[in-house]
């Protein structure tokens, strides 16, 4: 049997940090759609997250992209965030669009080209000290396409020198993350391509060096709580990306795919204390919107990430422990099922009443007319999408 109420402390400290760039235009490789309402510049982005944490009381972060947000004064974009009610949080670097980081970035053969990576990662860096910001994220796409293409012991070497360059830059109170990423852009080796190799980069420069795990990220049939419970067991854990995939990096609402995959998880961030008070655990979505309204799905991306946490805590671990160490195989799967197949959605509804929260956000916002509102009022100008 799961237990009867998931309303903990851990429960009460979940909050989800929103990407920017969730609010922009995606799509596929083969066309980017443009929707009414799309944001046209980062203040807009930043009060549709702000909507999302209104209607959920999950949201109160806002991540930027550099250069896809940059400002000439991030004192008053912060100050622009306070008043709509959420804070700007991690700072994304961006080394892939560049026509000089076709063969490279960080790992490039041409020392100018590492240099200028390295330089947008220290102007990122700067940004950070202007909002407050604690956490410089590191996605690379970086790596080969072909055997023979690049030397991998080389490109790892290059890529050890260019980290600990920025790293010596990383304020007391700041971290860098480094995310990995199995395949794609580059099809034959990618330069950061599994935990193992994120894990053994950011151990070389420090406690304040940390892994990002995507959850798209992995080849298929990857068992990913394993890495969460291993990465956090280590003190290496530093963030999520949150979406969900069928087959490749698709980049979906999370727990669309398998919600059951998103309730291990949880389980075991729950497990390894990553919701304990002074977990320095960031969870954030990075997910694209390319055929469903971008604030909804958000919306709906939180509340999945709520309702499988919750799920999480009904988890009779004492319980559970005394089956695995008896060896009952069945009496500890059921008691992992029993919690996943717990209907939580009422409780969490009474939660939200309890907090002046709708208790169906996703209807709230339908009936709240915001979306007519932004459609009418964002006329003109250049829809944010990506790149932008």
């Amino acid at each position: 049997m799961a237990k009867q109420d998931f309303r903990t402390a851990a429960f009460d400290n979940l909050a989800i940090e929103l990407p920017s760039w969730a609010f922009g235009n995606s799509g596929t490789r083969f066309k980017v759609f443009g929707t009414p309402g799309t944001p046209r510049t980062i203040e807009e982005k930043i009060a549709d997250a702000a909507t999302v944490h209104r209607f959920t009381g999950l949201a109160p972060v806002v991540a930027l992209h550099i250069p896809w947000d940059k400002v000439d004064d991030y004192a008053e974009l912060g100050a622009y965030a306070e008043e709509q009610g959420v804070r700007l949080g991690t700072v994304n670097s961006n080394t892939f669009q560049d026509d000089e980081y076709k063969f490279g970035s960080l790992t490039h053969t041409d020392k100018s080209v590492r240099q200028k990576a390295v330089d947008h990662h220290l102007a990122c860096i700067e940004i950070m000290d202007q909002t407050g910001s604690r956490d410089l994220k590191i996605w690379l796409a970086d790596g080969t396409n072909y055997p023979g293409q690049g030397d991998i012991r080389g490109r790892q070497d290059r890529l050890a020198e260019s980290l600990a360059t920025i790293y010596q830059h990383i304020g007391e109170n700041q971290r860098m993350v480094l995310e990995y990423k199995f395949f794609e852009p580059a099809m034959y080796m990618t330069d950061v391509p599994d935990w193992g190799t994120s894990y053994a980069q950011v151990s070389a420069l420090g406690e304040r060096a940390k892994v990002c795990l995507d959850t798209g990220h992995h080849a298929p049939g990857t068992n990913i709580e394993f890495i969460v419970a291993q990465l956090l067991r280590l003190g290496k854990l530093g963030s999520f990306d949150f979406n969900s995939r069928f087959y490749a990096d698709d980049d979906l609402i999370v727990g669309a795919a398998d919600p059951f995959q998103l309730f291990r998880i949880m389980f075991e961030v729950i497990r390894g204390g990553g919701l304990e008070p002074g977990s320095d655990l960031a969870l954030m979505l990075d997910q694209c919107h390319n055929v469903e309204a971008k604030i909804p799905g958000q919306i709906r991306s939180v509340l999945n990430v709520q309702e499988m946490t919750a799920r999480a805590l009904l988890v009779d671990t004492d319980a559970l422990t005394a089956a695995q160490e008896a060896g009952d195989v069945l009496g500890a799967n059921g008691l992992i099922m029993d919690a996943f197949y717990t209907d939580v959605r009422p409780a969490l509804a009474q939660w939200r009443a309890e907090r002046g929260l709708p208790e169906d956000p996703m209807r709230a916002f339908a009936d709240s007319g915001y979306q007519n509102t932004i459609n009418a009022d964002r006329v003109g100008g250049t829809q944010s999408s990506w790149g932008a």
